[in-house]
């Protein structure tokens, strides 16, 4: 017997590569003799960097850059196997989560951070970029990032503008001659799953703004401040992102990644299935088995089990999925490929107690697998 493990990480409890490890675990406890590939997997956004590296046989670099609200703070990226490779995580530098709840103001956070990081991993000599956008804290349309990287952003006067979102109503003039000349040799990738444009009703502003701390008030005005850059990127630049879906993802990242680098938005699934080899493993497979954290109505927009399951059912492979916990919804799983749906949370612990106990759930719940997939077989 062939099995692939491929789940997503258990968010603040596991990585990807200890959840699969555990479910290995608990099924060679059962089925010795079996071959089990493990794949730890991602979606572009948490734990990316992470699954890539324990995948590829990589390595983590930390670095002092600037956070969301120009502070310092230490942030992480990954060098694969092949020491050609850099993948980021923009939360890891302009996350929400650098920025306290008291202090969210997408009208200051800013990008810059994320630049310093890229910046980093072309001194290493990368050629290649995997580029995660999810969870971001900012709405500056990448312009920190454009500035980090050598790029001037000019007011009327000539002065460089502020960073954040709302300085961008002071935009005069795009200054790219200056940027870092090494990213037209590489390629980067954007692991984006969302559609949204710029601007406008399901803008970066509108739909995003409010988690990030913006106001009614607040997201009128950063809707206008990233039309007027648009505009200017369009006719200084002669590049039109405004309505390009994805351009919205992380306060408009999206749109600066295509606007100032020869970079393209991809599906994080994708990105991570190709990396990480998947669909080859699972083509030979006689049973595939995924997961993460929490199985909810939302799980079948573009995560990790439901896009596992997609590649599984094209070779008609049974995809299981283990989970920490289910919720209101899962069921729609079902309908996407996923045949099986076990939660791994056996006992009620406390919420800091979950990263201790939860690889012993886990193998359990694969043990318990194992011993009822050869109930059936018994039975027939």
């Amino acid at each position: 017997m062939k099995i692939v493990v491929a789940p997503d990480s258990f968010k603040e409890s596991l990585t990807a590569m200890e959840v699969a490890n555990s479910i290995k675990t608990g099924l060679k406890k059962v089925w010795p003799k079996a071959e089990i590939i493990t794949c730890p997997m991602a979606d572009g956004g948490e734990g990316t960097v992470q699954s890539l590296v324990d995948a590829t046989g990589g390595h983590l670099e930390t670095r002092k850059v600037h956070g969301p609200l120009d502070n310092e703070v230490e942030a992480f990226f990954g060098v694969l196997g092949d020491h050609q490779t850099a993948v980021i995580e923009m939360a890891a530098a302009s996350g929400i989560h650098l920025v306290p709840k008291h202090l969210r103001n997408p009208k200051i956070t800013t990008t810059y951070g994320t630049g310093e990081l890229i910046k980093e991993a072309l001194d290493l000599g990368v050629k290649k970029f995997i580029i995660g956008i999810g969870g971001s804290s900012t709405n500056d349309g990448g312009a920190g990032m454009f500035q980090a990287l050598g790029g001037s952003l000019l007011d009327q006067s000539g002065k460089e503008i502020a960073k954040g979102g709302l300085a961008l109503r002071d935009l005069k003039t795009i200054d790219a001659s200056t940027l870092d000349p090494r990213l037209q040799d590489v390629k980067i990738q954007v692991a984006c799953d969302v559609d949204n444009p710029l601007t406008g009703d399901k803008g970066a502003s509108a739909i995003y703004g409010p988690q990030k701390g913006a106001t009614k008030q607040d997201i009128h005005v950063l809707d206008e401040a990233l039309a007027h850059y648009a505009y200017l990127i369009k006719t200084q630049l002669g590049k039109d992102v405004e309505s390009v879906p994805g351009a919205g993802a992380a306060g408009g990242l999206g749109a600066g990644f295509l606007a100032f680098m020869p970079a393209t938005l991809e599906s994080g699934g994708k990105i991570v299935t190709d990396v990480t080899g998947l669909e080859s493993f699972i083509q030979q497979s006689d049973l595939v088995i995924t997961g993460e954290g929490g199985m909810n109505h939302q799980t079948i927009y573009g995560k990790t089990p439901v896009y596992v399951a997609e590649i599984a059912k094209k070779y008609n492979v049974p995809v299981i999925a283990v989970c920490g916990s289910v919720s209101k919804g899962y069921e729609s799983v079902y309908e996407a490929g996923i045949d099986a749906v076990f939660s791994s949370l056996s006992e009620v612990v406390k919420f800091e107690e979950l990263a201790e106990v939860s690889e012993r759930h886990i193998e359990q719940t694969a043990e318990n697998i194992a011993r009822i997939m050869n109930l059936k077989k018994i039975a027939n």
